[in-house]
């Protein structure tokens, strides 16, 4: 048998009140309670997680600790299987993800996919569903976004088109005109011109949450903007395609604005609708993140930074919310703060309170 542990106390979280609750948390394997406890065992001389898959241990040979410190400290060794003493395997997953992230934006030519899942120390199937499921896009695709952003900024820096192609990473002019028609919906040199000519409709309407605009590129919706003036609207959509061609839009258009202040007023109808979204490759995780929160259901800012492989970076998911040039497409009324409150919200708290509540559908 093990000695009695050193005379370490720690105060217990407040959660569970009784060793007996803590017991029921370790036979229930819930993996919620290792935030808040480990526990050991004097046969073996290991601590653990509550949520342990390990063969359950004898009640009477059980004692808790609240952390994983004063486990050891009483002369117990972490468990092999869980790892109590690591980070918890959601944190590693982000963890692996943000280091394939920046190096994928560091190095010169994109890593494949065996150098990206050699790095996180995971096999290249394991590593890509794990990157998917934190990042919300493939390993491809985000490395995709991420040329993108230097291609747009190559092309703003660059003196000539063909200084951009080779500061943004291509290697061949081929490669960078087959990619910029798609990245850009326009020719670099349209784009250098600050999108000179682009054509863009747009049209004004009224909803029960006030003015609404809408806007579209050939490649689908790229505005879709809330307020209370709509001049100050149209203004804004001017800034924003300062060298664009505004037109407003013919009756087939306002069917597409139609369909939107539908989704407004009713949620339930659902809104499909091809979407233009421009926007840096960490804007673009964010709001991809923001998509896949289901109507009815809210996160919080730091449930986001943790799905796009940035838990530390909930400040900035709110920045990408507060920029975000789609109200309702992309759902940032679903971000609330992490006590539940409602927090900002472009377009005004109490548009998000009425958003909200439509979506309840309970």
């Amino acid at each position: 048998m093990m000695a009695e542990p050193k005379a370490i106390r720690s105060p217990m979280p407040t959660r569970f009140s009784s060793d007996e609750e803590r017991w029921v948390a370790v036979v229930n394997r819930d993996h919620a309670a290792g935030d808040e406890f480990v526990y050991s065992v004097a046969t073996t001389g290991v601590y653990c997680r509550p949520g342990c898959a390990a063969r359950r241990p004898q009640r009477e040979h059980v004692r808790f600790h609240a952390s994983c410190e004063v486990a050891e400290n009483a002369g117990f060794r972490p468990c092999r299987r869980c790892r109590p003493n690591d980070l918890p395997l959601a944190e590693r997953h982000a963890e692996a993800v943000a280091t394939a992230c920046r190096l994928i934006e560091t190095a010169e030519e994109v890593p494949d996919l065996d150098a990206l899942a050699g790095a996180a120390g995971m096999s290249r199937f394991h590593f890509h569903r794990v990157f998917k499921a934190v990042a919300g896009c493939t390993p491809r695709a985000y490395a995709a976004a991420h040329r993108a952003d230097r291609m747009r900024e190559a092309l703003r820096t660059s003196r000539t088109v063909t200084d951009a192609i080779y500061n943004s990473g291509f290697n061949s002019s081929g490669r960078f005109y087959a990619a910029s028609s798609a990245t850009l919906g326009m020719a670099p040199s349209t784009f250098r011109r600050g999108g000179m000519g682009e054509k863009i409709r747009f049209a004004v309407g009224e909803c029960s949450l006030g003015s609404i605009l809408v806007a579209a590129t050939a490649g689908g919706v790229c505005t879709i903007l809330l307020g209370d003036d709509p001049t100050a609207l149209v203004n804004e959509l001017e800034d924003r395609f300062a060298g664009a061609k505004l037109v407003g839009g013919d009756s087939e258009f306002e069917s597409m604005v139609a369909r939107v202040i539908g989704f407004v007023e009713a949620p339930a109808l659902g809104l499909d609708l091809p979407l233009d979204i421009r926007g840096t490759a960490f804007q673009r995780r964010i709001w991809q993140a923001l998509r896949e929160v289901p109507a009815g259901t809210t996160a919080s800012y730091g449930t986001i930074a943790d799905r796009v492989g940035s838990p530390k970076a909930a400040r900035a998911v709110a920045r990408a919310c507060a920029s975000n040039p789609l109200a309702v497409a992309i759902p940032c009324h679903r971000v609330v703060r992490n006590d539940g409150a409602l927090g900002g919200y472009r377009w005004g708290v109490e548009r998000k309170r009425i958003l909200l509540a439509r979506e309840d559908f309970s």
